[in-house]
């Protein structure tokens, strides 16, 4: 019995260890519902669920690369990893040639964000000088006008939730935020306490980035990613973590 049991744990760590595995970016600085990790591992989370479904679309093992967000453009210049998920092209200083974009996935609204009380202004521009909430290693391409000449300072916090967080306990007036971190964050208060959507400051779309190279299968990733959207599964991960104001 015993070594019935041996050679099935044998063949299945040989049998892992021979699948192909998928290397997947995992920003530290990503909070629900985007994801959530334990130690370095994802465990749930709309970019989890995507990251699966990719996995399993194409039959490889997933791997995941957990880092500061300041080193995933490093981490795509040097093929440390094969995939990069929930990125916009304005967001890179520069873009690598060996990578190639998947179908748009995700359209992302990010919002200038205030106290339940606060009426706010039409614009980020309508405000006056101070301090407001961001994401370390975040670029905010639209608003860098307004930081460069110091009419808004950025006051950084790890992850989106904590910049939320801090809103919400007085810390500064004004945050900034998107719509699934906005929306995650007010499920847990009851009504009058919800931070406001005061401005839409941008919207774009958001996919992924897969490394072309041979020993990445990357056309069957991108085809992969294209069904997963057409399927409406990605929609449907977003609902499940944020349909429940």
């Amino acid at each position: 019995m015993w070594r019935l049991l041996a050679m099935m744990l044998l063949w299945a760590s040989h049998s892992l260890a021979d699948e192909p595995v998928l290397r997947f970016a995992v920003a530290e600085s990503w909070s629900m519902p985007l994801m959530r990790t334990e130690g370095e591992l994802p465990v749930e989370g709309i970019l989890f669920d995507l990251m699966q479904a990719i996995a399993r679309e194409t039959g490889m093992r997933p791997e995941y690369h957990l880092m500061a967000r300041l080193r995933l453009q490093q981490a795509l210049e040097e093929g440390d990893i094969d995939v990069r998920c929930h990125v916009a092209a304005d967001w890179l200083d520069d873009r690598p040639r060996n990578y190639l974009w998947s179908v748009p996935l995700i359209h992302q609204r990010d919002f200038l964000v205030g106290l339940p009380e606060d009426s706010g202004p039409e614009r980020p521009e309508d405000l006056s000088s101070q301090s407001i909430g961001t994401v370390l290693g975040y670029q905010y391409p639209t608003l860098a006008a307004l930081f460069d000449r110091g009419q808004l300072q950025r006051e950084d916090s790890r992850n989106q939730l904590l910049v939320l967080q801090k809103l919400h306990a007085g810390r500064y007036r004004h945050a900034l935020s998107n719509h699934l971190s906005l929306d995650w964050f007010n499920r847990q208060l009851p009504p009058a306490q919800r931070l406001r959507a005061l401005a839409v400051y941008k919207e774009q779309d958001l996919g992924c980035m897969v490394r072309d190279d041979p020993t990445v299968p990357t056309q069957r990733v991108l085809r992969a990613l294209a069904r997963i959207k057409a399927s409406g599964e990605i929609e449907r991960s977003v609902a499940r973590y944020t349909d429940s104001l």
